[in-house]
């Protein structure tokens, strides 16, 4: 698993800028998304444990909501989820932090129709708590229309905790997904197979001019991780 150098510190305030930057008429900054994992979790996202269920889906959850809050504009609809799922998703998962609730809650839209199709097909092949399934649905739906790979846009540390998201609360989906295709593309290949569509130019998968597209490398830097290196390399030298 791809390891993140993250140290962030608590900050006093809810989020940096806090009520000085306000009222001295200042714009407060957007928090990373480092720092609102943090907030929520307890830790920088390099070092939460995730080797049982119930810490990995706290730490799934945390992790879109930190990197969809850190964008800017309505959380909910950057995350997918309408206003009670938010409000319900805290008060389970992150009771400490229900202040962020009533800001996070704000304009939530919505899904549009290329989304609600995704979140549908993941609804229909839940396979763990169906209440986490349905929230994550929402939320995978509505990230991987951003351009960035899956897990990136989801802000998780390395592609296979997708594939670890994947296999607990969408097995019988993950099960089908044998050869490793990227999760994105296998949506849609899966949305046009269930309606008797054909999406590849070719039968055979190595001969296709598209195989890159497909199969290829995902590897790269989180985006939390990445977050964290710009800050460090713009800080003066000591």
């Amino acid at each position: 698993m791809t390891s993140m150098a993250l140290s962030l510190p608590l900050a006093s305030t809810p989020f940096p800028g806090g009520a000085d930057a306000a009222c001295a008429g200042q714009a407060s900054p957007l928090p990373s998304a480092g720092a609102i994992y943090r907030r929520l979790i307890g830790c920088a996202p390099a070092h939460a444990l995730v080797g049982d269920t119930a810490a990995f889906d706290r730490h799934v959850l945390a992790a879109i909501l930190a990197v969809s809050a850190s964008e800017g504009g309505p959380v909910a609809s950057r995350c997918g989820l309408a206003a009670h799922e938010i409000s319900d998703l805290l008060h389970r998962f992150f009771p400490a932090v229900g202040d962020l609730g009533t800001r996070w809650q704000a304009h939530a839209a919505p899904l549009d129709e290329e989304s609600a199709m995704v979140r549908d097909l993941l609804l229909a092949q839940r396979s763990a708590d169906p209440k986490v399934g349905g929230w994550l649905a929402a939320m995978l739906a509505r990230r991987a229309m951003e351009p960035n790979h899956l897990w990136e846009d989801l802000g998780l540390r390395a592609r296979d905790e997708l594939t670890r998201l994947m296999n607990r609360h969408f097995a019988p989906l993950a099960g089908r997904n044998t050869r490793n295709m990227r999760w994105k593309r296998f949506f849609y290949r899966s949305l046009c197979e269930d309606d008797g569509f054909v999406m590849c130019a070719t039968p055979v998968c190595t001969e296709c001019g598209d195989f890159a597209l497909c199969f290829g490398d995902e590897s790269g830097e989180s985006r939390m991780a990445e977050r964290r290196r710009s800050i460090a390399l713009a800080a003066p030298a000591s």
